[in-house]
């Protein structure tokens, strides 16, 4: 089915293309699976989960899954500033898929070939 889906377009028109260029880099699944497990999350909450990532790399994570509507902002109008993040509908959408890829691994992350 997919290798007959891309022969038949261009790799770009794909919905596999479209999918890895809302997830790809190295930390935006990772952004994704803390809101899956956490719910709403605080930046610096993010930051101590995944501890090697910079400031620079989270803040930019952060407001590309935003554009793409993956996850939700919420600012509070409070000293010191209050932003919570969490996933959204669309970003639910995807919590089955990124569930099967940890199964998949859990699987076979002690198999040798």
């Amino acid at each position: 089915m997919i290798k007959t889906y891309i022969e038949n377009s261009n790799f770009e028109d794909t919905g596999f293309s479209y999918t890895l260029s809302l997830i790809s880099g190295k930390y935006k699944m990772v952004i994704l699976y803390c809101l899956m497990e956490f719910n709403v999350v605080r930046y610096n909450e993010l930051k101590r989960y995944i501890k090697p990532i910079s400031h620079k790399t989270l803040s930019n994570c952060l407001k590309e899954l935003e554009k793409d509507k993956l996850i939700i902002r919420t600012e509070y109008p409070q000293i010191p500033p209050k932003v919570e993040y969490r996933l959204s509908a669309k970003g639910q959408s995807l919590m089955e898929i990124l569930d099967q890829l940890c199964i998949w691994g859990e699987a076979h992350k002690n198999l040798t070939e």
